[in-house]
């Protein structure tokens, strides 16, 4: 009789055996590299997001308290130096260069989107970095001119239509809302309450310029993307906001305020001898007068699931404030930093 030829079952189950091992390990290594894939993308997404938040914040600190060729820190030694004609304890009370909110809103504003409770806020007030000339003073007008031809660093930052000013010499700065614009003349109608005469006419002053004036606020909204971002709220002339999300995938943030070691009312010294928060440092222009470093946390968050190792905590500290994690798969690190306001140091 002829022997048949073929596998046995025992052979064929050997086969499929070995078969579905390999197959297990490849499925194990395409794990793994989805994992690492995930990973790397997660901490790639909150490095890149922490970074350009921190970068957009400390621009805009560093420049409060910017009014013109000396530091708001000066202008105290002069009697009426700066002239905020505004408001006081206002929106656009510039007599606060900044301003912090423990896990509230700044007062007489509605964020849009709101802030996530448990976040800090911050308002910043300066005059734009760069100016334009002022080559006529016109007392009668009153209104002062530049050249056309400079008009446009005044609408630099996406701000097509300024309404508010500065003007600003080596001894004094008036900000205020100009009653008219002109871009093609390069005039600006100024308000009556703004004295002009003091410009151009005192042996302390120097060249006299016209800025654009800033009110910002730096915030925890909901972003377009179903999670939370850091937005900028920029102050109009009318008191309403413009709103715009900048870094999305910043989960919390929170402030502490270096405070001069000189008491409240008194010239600063630049020596920083303590940090508190928002509502440590107090509530009146002389206490804010007094910061001269701010110190900013930031909590950080992946868009997607990170398959990143599950924390041993469900809690993070950010300057001394616990911020609770969620248990959702996705990568978080915290990004700090101090940021000295360089027009407040030395009370120069």
């Amino acid at each position: 009789m002829k022997k048949a030829s073929g596998l046995s079952l025992i052979e064929l189950m050997i086969a499929l055996l070995i078969g579905a091992i390999l197959l297990l390990g490849v499925v194990q290594v395409f794990a793994a590299s989805r994992t690492a894939y995930q990973l790397s993308e997660g901490m790639s997404r909150v490095q890149e997001n922490g970074r350009f938040a921190l970068d957009y914040l400390q621009r805009d600190i560093r420049m409060a308290g910017h009014f013109g060729c000396v530091n708001d820190q000066a202008r105290n030694q002069v009697p009426g130096g700066l002239t905020s004609h505004f408001a006081a304890n206002g929106p656009l009370d510039f007599g606060f260069s900044v301003q912090g909110y423990d896990d509230s809103d700044p007062p007489d504003v509605v964020l849009s989107p709101a802030r996530i409770d448990g976040t800090d806020a911050i308002a910043l007030r300066f005059l734009s970095g760069n100016g334009a000339p002022i080559t006529t003073i016109d007392l009668a007008g009153p209104s002062v001119d530049i050249d056309p031809a400079k008009w446009s660093v005044l609408t630099e930052g996406g701000v097509a239509a300024p309404a508010m000013f500065g003007v600003a010499d080596c001894a004094f700065a008036d900000v205020f809302v100009a009653d008219s614009t002109s871009a093609a003349a390069g005039r600006v109608i100024v308000p009556a309450s703004v004295d002009l005469a003091r410009y151009g006419a005192s042996p302390a002053g120097g060249p006299t310029m016209l800025y654009r004036a800033e009110t910002v606020i730096y915030y925890i909204g909901q972003g377009a993307g179903g999670q939370p971002s850091l937005w900028r709220a920029r102050v109009n002339a009318d008191e309403s906001l413009t709103s715009e999300e900048m870094v999305e995938g910043i989960e919390n943030m929170q402030f502490r305020y270096g405070m001069d070691r000189n008491a409240a009312g008194a010239l600063p010294s630049g020596y920083i001898a303590s940090q508190d928060t928002a509502d440590g440092v107090g509530g009146t222009t002389d206490d804010w007068r007094r910061v001269g470093q701010v110190q900013v946390a930031l909590l950080a968050v992946s868009p997607n699931s990170a398959a990143s190792v599950a924390p041993t905590t469900t809690e993070q500290d950010l300057l001394d404030v616990s911020a609770t994690l969620p248990a959702d798969g996705r990568y978080r690190s915290v990004y700090q930093g101090t940021i000295a306001l360089r027009n407040r140091l030395y009370g120069n």
